[in-house]
């Protein structure tokens, strides 16, 4: 759990808040009206955190890109056994 100051306060005491951060291993939230504003986290934790956003985007890549190799709506049409294709131009029907 996040120690949440004031930003008022935050400004008073930002030294001891720093120190908190990197020495005591803490995160603090710096709020506003009650409200969460910044966070001051470590070095370490922030790493973490972007090494963190870039697995998550090769997952999403990865997830995206093996859509691409999915099956065809044509495919899809005679697994499913619908005849009817719609062509554009031409109205016939497979009757």
């Amino acid at each position: 759990m996040a120690y949440e100051i004031p930003v008022t306060q935050a400004r008073a005491e930002l030294a001891e808040l720093i120190n908190r951060v990197v020495y005591g291993g803490e995160r603090v939230v710096v709020t506003r009206h009650g409200k969460p504003l910044v966070a001051l986290v470590s070095a370490a934790d922030l790493q973490r955190l972007e090494s963190d956003e870039v697995v998550a985007e090769e997952q999403i890549v990865r997830t995206v890109s093996s859509i691409g190799s999915m099956t065809s709506a044509p495919a899809e049409r005679r697994r499913f056994g619908i005849a009817a294709e719609h062509s554009g131009h031409d109205d016939r029907r497979d009757d």
